[in-house]
C-alpha cells in the first residue's frame, strides 16, 4: 500500500467540444478529496501511473496536449463502458 503523501489524482472533463481538459489535480490530501468526489459522483477510478505521471504536469483547465489523446481516449471509453453512459457527441473540427 503506498503511503497517503504519495497518492496522486487527477480528474479529466470531456464535454464532446475540445480535447479533454483537466479539473482537478493533486496528491496526498488533495487526492484524497478528488477520489473521494468520484466515488461520491459514481465515477469509474482507473489507476495508470504513467498517464497520472502525464497529467500530473498539467495545470487546472489545460487541455490535454495531442501526445496524451490516445491514452486519455482509451481511459474515457473504459469510463464509459464501466459506468453504462455514452460519449458526449463530438462536435470538434474533423480531421
Amino acid at each position: 500500500m503506498s503511503r497517503p503523501d504519495r497518492k496522486r489524482a487527477s480528474a479529466l472533463r470531456y464535454d464532446g467540444r475540445d480535447a479533454p481538459h483537466v479539473v482537478a489535480n493533486g496528491k496526498g490530501l488533495v487526492a484524497g478529496k478528488i477520489i473521494e468526489a468520484a466515488h461520491a459522483a459514481g465515477i469509474p477510478l482507473r489507476e495508470d501511473p504513467v498517464l497520472m505521471e502525464a497529467l500530473a504536469t498539467l495545470e487546472i483547465d489545460q487541455q490535454i496536449p495531442p501526445e496524451l489523446y490516445r491514452a486519455v481516449a482509451e481511459a474515457l471509453a473504459w469510463a464509459y463502458r464501466l459506468s453504462g453512459r455514452r460519449p458526449p457527441q463530438a462536435t470538434g473540427r474533423a480531421a
